[in-house]
């Protein structure tokens, strides 16, 4: 506290007091943080009457605040529900068990994703800063977490923009009849027409992302140069992350009333439109059918669990960014339990709207084997190969049922045991392998992203009725996924730049989308896609959960979860539940060290590589990385997690700022309102009677301020010349969350 304060005359004073509480209270006038004159480093009366220089915090600060609760809660929905939703969700639930695996993904929900979550949305709210001011202001020694965060998001955003040019550029394509992915292209070869012979070999929809869309070479050593449909699409894609970021919430808030609304309006006209299909309700059934053996085995439980983390966003930043934009009383819990659920939900709905268009698919590709067969059979007749007594008499070839089919499959293989395997005759069953599940998992990770939506799903919609006018809401869709991912991803980005240097946020803008498209144009070379698959298995996973983890102990072993959550209570008006302190205390982060120990074992024992595609082959092989590319993929990992040693080695010395002289005008007004309580607690404290030697606490009065320890008690009575910030600086609600 300034020594030229009343309170503090009286407190060094050996003279007795003589005034009456009735003498003092006619001198002294209330003491309302709205209306003070006291302000750091100013003795009382040093500013004119009747202007304040405290105004309320989250009306006049300065910062930006989101026009409405349903612009927030849309934001967050649109960050968290993204592409992965779409494609990974429905690959994972496959893969798993079914509808088994929703089990270990809600209780993970329960045990690590609504806790972390809420803790984020709880810490930027409260302080309001982006990630980087957030963790220099809770223990500046860890400061390296909000510059990890930053760089992840920066590697995360220059291929997932990729991602939204890809989806662009079949949006454009599909407004043609029929699809140019429905049929293979047509080479004449002098006088003859012949299929081209890598379509030939995979499929149409396969030979068009390969060669018209990527054309891709057959390794990331041969980059081939720029492909320029892809460039043209990926600046496309970034003016339009620029003009939905430009100007802050304000511009980014209107963005998401569409972009995040209008991708369930497309899943519930699929989901209507694939129930009407014929072969839908089999797709999903075999989804929802459990294999609960699955359950017992710990993969399941570690996909489960990095699914739950991806999903919501955790440590990326723009979780803290956008609720850093709140009215300090805004009910966070509520948020992140609603958010969370929705999150979820939309998981299972785009997984019903991916299995029914996948049944649907089976199907067409079953009624195909099924005809295919059939004339081989009835080949085998007119040659004499097979007896016509095999076949049963009520069968119709002209009018051949599934049923029919597997009927005399079942009574030609009974018969011909011995040389069955020489007719080379599939049994064309909807639920074996080479349907439904083949679509899902066949090809590992190139068909649970990019290949379920840019090839099987894409495949399965040309047998669609009015097939253009789907495949254009379809990608329009894809597109709004990724534009509320890419806003957050921005949003993660921007603020904490916003936060320490005073820069307009427009030109801030402009200049991050021109620099990320230059670095992006690694992605659209030919060779881009093995990039993508790199920056996607290297760049975010293993230092996010490093990111998280830090988060969690700095808050509840460094700063103290009793104190953070007394803090929630001051902040929300009641207390969450206790649930809450066991989860960030002990049970988060034991599971944390446990999925980045399995991130760990996994990276070592799996060996390192791509799916590249063989032109003469049509179809891809897995190679392992060269000594170059392995070197940037481990690079990745080291990059993102190097600032948090430096930082913390470089604070531990003094050798760097602790960033006290980084904070923003609206922080350090909030400094300034502090201060305010802390004198007018002090001559209350004063005029009552309490003994003048006491330090007055700064947090409500049943509890003494405690230093990160939780065991001493710290003091601080010069406010305006500490060298520290956070929580070893300043005894405010702010300080301690």
């Amino acid at each position: 506290m300034p020594k030229n304060t009343k309170v503090t005359q009286r407190e060094h004073s050996n003279e007795p007091v003589t005034e009456s509480v009735a003498d003092l209270l006619s001198l002294e006038h209330p003491m309302d943080y709205k209306s003070s004159q006291m302000s750091m480093g100013l003795s009382p009366g040093s500013t004119a009457p009747g202007k304040s220089l405290l105004p309320d915090q989250d009306l006049e600060d300065g910062r930006p605040a989101w026009n409405n609760k349903l612009e927030y809660i849309l934001a967050q929905v649109g960050f968290s529900v993204g592409l992965g939703n779409v494609w990974r969700f429905p690959y994972l639930c496959q893969k798993n068990g079914g509808g088994a695996y929703l089990v270990p993904y809600f209780i993970l929900l329960l045990l690590i994703g609504i806790p972390l979550f809420f803790l984020e949305l709880a810490v930027g709210q409260r302080i309001r800063r982006g990630s980087i001011g957030v963790w220099n202001y809770v223990y500046p020694q860890l400061g390296g977490i909000g510059v990890s965060s930053l760089m992840v998001c920066g590697f995360v955003g220059l291929y997932y923009n990729v991602i939204i040019g890809w989806s662009i550029f079949y949006f454009f394509q599909s407004f043609q009849y029929p699809l140019p992915w429905a049929e293979c292209p047509i080479r004449k070869n002098g006088t003859q027409a012949i299929v081209e012979p890598e379509c030939d070999k995979s499929s149409a929809t396969t030979y068009f992302w390969y060669r018209q869309t990527l054309n891709i070479t057959s390794s990331i050593d041969d980059t081939g140069g720029l492909n320029w449909k892809m460039t043209l699409s990926l600046l496309v894609a970034w003016i339009l992350v620029c003009l939905a970021v430009i100007k802050g919430i304000q511009s980014s808030g209107k963005v998401m009333y569409f972009s995040s609304l209008f991708p369930y309006l497309v899943l519930f006209c699929f989901l209507v439109r694939g129930l009407l299909l014929k072969g839908a309700v089999d797709g999903i059934a075999h989804m929802f059918t459990p294999k609960l053996e699955k359950m017992l085995e710990p993969q399941v439980w570690r996909e489960a669990a990095t699914q739950v983390f991806f999903a919501l966003g955790l440590g990326f930043g723009g979780v803290i960014a956008f609720s850093s934009y709140n009215k300090r009383d805004n009910n966070c819990h509520f948020d992140a339990a609603l958010v969370s659920i929705i999150n979820f939900v939309t998981s299972i709905l785009a997984t019903l709207v991916v299995f029914a268009v996948l049944g649907f698919k089976a199907n067409v590709m079953n009624e195909k084997c099924v005809v295919d067969n059939a004339e081989k059979i009835l080949g085998f007749l007119n040659t004499g190969v097979l007896s016509r007594e095999l076949i049963p008499p009520h069968i119709n070839f002209s009018h051949l049922s599934a049923q029919d089919y597997t009927e005399m499959y079942g009574v030609i293989k009974t018969v011909k045991e011995d040389s069955f395997a020489q007719l080379g005759l599939d049994a064309c069953i909807l639920e074996d392998d080479c349907s439904i599940i083949n679509e899902l998992t066949d090809g590992g990770k190139a068909v649970q992203g990019t290949g379920l939506a840019f090839i099987a799903f894409t495949e399965a919609m040309t047998h669609f009725p009015a097939s253009p006018f789907w495949s254009v809401m379809f990608f329009f869709m894809l597109i709004n996924l990724g534009l509320g991912s890419m806003i957050g991803t921005m949003t993660g980005i921007t603020t904490p730049i916003l936060d320490a240097f005073k820069v307009r946020k427009e030109i801030l803008c402009v200049v991050c989308c021109i620099i990320a498209f230059l670095l992006g144009l690694l992605f659209v070379q030919r060779s881009g896609n093995y990039f993508v698959t790199m920056f996607d298995d290297y760049s975010a996973g293993l230092p996010l959960t490093v990111v998280v983890i830090l988060e969690n102990i700095s808050v509840a072993w460094i700063y103290g979860t009793k104190r953070f959550m007394q803090d929630l209570e001051d902040m929300l008006g009641f207390r969450p539940y206790s649930f809450y302190f066991y989860m960030w205390k002990y049970v988060s982060p034991a599971i944390l060290v446990v999925l980045i120990a399995a991130t760990v074992i996994e990276m070592a024992v799996s060996p390192a590589g791509y799916n590249a595609w063989v032109e003469d082959e049509g179809s891809e092989r897995f190679h392992s990385y060269s000594p170059w590319a392995l070197a940037m993929a481990y690079a990745l990992i080291v990059v993102a997690m190097l600032p948090l040693p430096m930082v913390f080695i470089a604070r531990h010395f003094n050798l760097i700022s602790d960033g006290s002289n980084k904070l923003s005008v609206s922080y350090r007004k909030g400094m300034m309102k502090d201060i305010s309580n802390l004198e007018e607690q002090d001559e209350q404290r004063f005029i009552l009677g309490k003994n003048p030697g006491e330090t007055p606490s700064p947090m409500p009065a049943q509890r003494a301020y405690l230093g990160p320890g939780g065991t001493q008690e710290m003091t601080n009575t010069n406010y305006g010349t500490s060298t520290k910030t956070g929580y070893q600086n300043i005894g405010s609600p702010e300080s301690e969350l």
